[in-house]
């Protein structure tokens, strides 16, 4: 059944109202009648089997027949903070980071990064990574979508992390010299519940500077194995350990 993620108001007892984007998926795209049946997902997570009652110019009204018990999301919090890469890769990150199971996402205004947001465009870039997560979550039988965050400098990450369990920053230079223990080890004590913030730099990596300040902030650098990973795959390895360790060895 598609899944389709509901906004505030959009359900009243059991009574559901779809419109918008999700109004034109379902009558154009899947082309869905009275009768059929869809997941339905409400801001909390709580999912429920809902069947389509009606369909009217501009919404479908639906009928939950049956709320679902669903364990789809990690146990741990992860926020991934990506520097601003070039081309769509940020786009790449946050789908396939959605489907790994990402809490949240902060493009990260680095100092080696080649591309700059104009200002005047932030919001619309961000709505447009917010549909992205949005999508991916549908697919991927999430309960929540991501949360994609206005853009950070390295001293605005510090201070945002203040409440997190754990702090990395995925530093290249700790690669090369083959550090390979503190990821394993935050993976191996991280508890249900905890949470956990990732950093990643941009094609150029991070500038002294940005490991300094955020070192002082309680951030501990760590490699991700010997190879060396391009920006838009570190994330997506770090998740893949993190699900490994949280869900699959346990």
């Amino acid at each position: 059944m598609q899944r389709y993620f509901l906004n505030d108001g959009d359900i009243k007892e059991n009574t559901v109202t779809i419109s918008g984007d999700d109004f034109h998926h379902i009558t154009r795209v899947m082309r869905m009648a009275p009768g059929e049946r869809i997941i339905t997902v409400k801001g909390n997570g709580m999912a429920a089997v809902t069947e389509i009652s009606e369909l009217t110019d501009d919404a479908v009204i639906g009928t939950v027949i049956e709320w679902k018990n669903e364990e789809k999301e990690l146990p741990v919090r992860v926020v991934i903070a990506s520097g601003l890469p070039k081309g769509d890769k940020l786009e790449y990150i946050v789908q396939k980071g959605t489907e790994l199971g990402a809490a949240e996402f902060i493009p990260f205004i680095a100092a080696r990064s080649v591309v700059k947001w104009d200002h005047k465009k932030v919001e619309k870039k961000v709505d447009r990574l917010q549909k992205i997560a949005k999508e991916a979550a549908e697919q991927s039988h999430r309960t929540i979508v991501p949360a994609i965050k206005e853009p950070m400098t390295a001293d605005q990450l510090a201070g945002y992390a203040a409440g997190f369990d754990h702090k990395l920053i995925a530093f290249e230079e700790e690669a090369k010299r083959g550090e390979t223990s503190v990821l394993a080890s935050v993976l191996k004590d991280i508890t249900a519940g905890q949470s956990i913030f990732f950093v990643f730099g941009p094609e150029g990596g991070l500038a002294d500077k940005e490991i300094e300040k955020l070192s002082a902030a309680g951030f501990i650098a760590c490699g991700l194995g010997p190879r060396i990973l391009r920006t838009e795959t570190a994330p997506l390895y770090a998740l893949s350990a993190v699900s490994y360790h949280v869900e699959l060895l346990r």
